[in-house]
């Protein structure tokens, strides 16, 4: 589609790199606050619920988790139904899911906690959906960034190549969002300007994901999510994975090793691999299921921490959001909620100031470092465990932070406060303040006291769908 100019138009415009999840949002976010908003993707962009080119780690298991998804909801009012009437599942955090932690097994309780259960490509085609439908927006797929307009002091658009004729087009803007993931070039953009190098931090544990798709059984429309976690106290590879249930009757499982502990790509060797886990519950629950796909790979699972807040001079009209500032490891499930709450803090920042305003930008990438700051720790402190772990070790606050929430995991499993707690961290529903509620601190410093449950919560009707008998647990 093309995007109208500023001659024909006039306005305010915003520019938004990329149009997956943190780019829509953003896109969302901006639409109220000017007069047109221009997204900018190299992919064509599906119609439907469908995989693309430029997102392929969307077929691995992604986990919205409730702190992200209803700020989603908050954003886009009604998100949360529309996936849920478009076939996700909204499972319960924690009594939907089975899920054996780094320290044991975690009990089945009732909590106001959730996770959207579905595939990526479904979580992105119902948010773009309702995004496009908003009137200030305007879709560009096809098309990518050459490199930014203006200088040090502003950026003031972007040009960008239609991929089909190669015609490179200037698209002025008040405010151009980087939202272009992983591979985000904005670091050399902002170099062409004659800004220092973005400074990067890595933690990469040499994660490898291996996924498969099955037909779920039948009778087991309310299957739990099931969770088999590597212990990082073990000073082995970490091994493990997560079967989803997804829309139209399937489970997506993901398997999972750290360095020296990967999966292969290899369909007779996916089963195995899930047998050689901690517990054989997920081998146990696919031997029966039938395959619907090939097994896909990837490698990429690196965290990596652009530090746009700390450009010495920040030019004002630019901002980096989501992966193209921070990503994680995915066996974590926190990138989703990351980048929702990264377009809360660019939402709450338009309702005090307008896009183009001096030192605006600025003051958006510090909150968004100050938002990813949590997640990144968390995620790093458990991935530096595993052998062979690349990246700076963690300073004394990290280490301390890791050795305490290993700590609330062990206690967790028998502890239903201490268990509340950790789902309200993990779900990001809450900062990591919530460490130092009384009631919690109390608890982790005690320890669990007695001694976690020794299988898997999962129920004999549970099994029974699959074919299993309870005597096998």
């Amino acid at each position: 589609m093309k995007a109208r100019g500023r001659e024909s138009g006039g306005g305010s415009r915003a520019v938004v790199l990329g149009a997956g999840m943190a780019g829509m949002l953003a896109a969302g976010v901006l639409s109220g606050h000017v007069d047109e908003v221009v997204l900018v993707d190299r992919d064509p962009m599906p119609e439907t619920a469908a995989p693309r080119r430029g997102l392929p780690q969307a077929r691995h298991a992604h986990m919205l988790m409730s702190g992200g998804a209803s700020v989603v909801d908050a954003l886009l009012p009604g998100t949360v139904d529309a996936w849920v009437a478009a076939g996700a599942r909204k499972l319960g955090v924690t009594d939907g899911i089975v899920v054996l932690g780094p320290q044991g097994w975690f009990p089945r309780l009732p909590d106001t906690k959730f996770l959207v259960s579905c595939t990526r490509d479904l979580l992105d085609a119902v948010v773009r959906e309702r995004v496009l439908a908003l009137g200030p927006v305007v879709l560009r797929d096809g098309a990518e960034a050459v490199e930014l307009l203006g200088d040090l002091r502003r950026v003031t658009g972007v040009a960008v190549r239609d991929t089909g004729s190669g015609t490179v087009e200037n698209l002025e803007a008040d405010l151009v969002v980087d939202a272009s993931g992983r591979g985000s070039q904005a670091s050399r953009h902002l170099a062409r300007l004659g800004l220092p190098a973005v400074r990067e931090e890595t933690v990469d544990a040499g994660q490898v994901y291996a996924t498969r798709l099955f037909r779920a059984p039948p009778g087991a429309e309310r299957f739990p999510l099931v969770s088999i976690q590597a212990d990082p106290r073990a000073g082995t590879p970490g091994r493990g994975a997560t079967l989803l249930p997804v829309e139209d009757g399937r489970w997506l499982v993901t398997v999972a090793g750290t360095r020296g502990g990967e999966p292969t790509r290899e369909a007779a060797d996916f089963e195995p691999f899930a047998r050689s886990l901690r517990d054989p519950l997920m081998a146990d629950l696919i031997s029966r299921a039938e395959p619907l796909t090939d097994v896909h790979l990837t490698r990429s699972t690196v965290n990596r921490r652009r530090r746009f807040d700390r450009l010495p001079a920040a030019p004002d009209g630019f901002v980096a959001l989501g992966d193209a500032v921070a990503t994680f490891n995915p066996v974590y499930g926190q990138g989703l909620s990351v980048a929702a709450h990264s377009a809360a803090v660019l939402d709450r920042a338009l309702d005090e100031r307008r896009a183009g305003a001096e030192g605006f930008a600025r003051h958006v990438q510090r909150s968004v470092a100050r938002t990813t700051g949590g997640p990144w720790d968390l995620a790093t402190g458990e991935d530096l465990n595993y052998p062979g772990t690349t990246g700076r070790r963690l300073p004394p606050a990290a280490r301390l932070l890791r050795g305490y929430t290993q700590r609330m995991m062990r206690t967790a499993t028998v502890n239903p406060a201490v268990l509340r707690a950790l789902t309200d961290l993990m779900t990001l529903s809450a900062p990591l303040s919530c460490l130092a509620r009384p009631q919690v601190l109390l608890g982790v410093a005690r320890g669990p006291g007695r001694t976690a449950q020794q299988g898997p919560s999962i129920t004999p009707e549970e099994l029974a769908v699959c074919g299993l008998s309870s005597t096998r647990r």
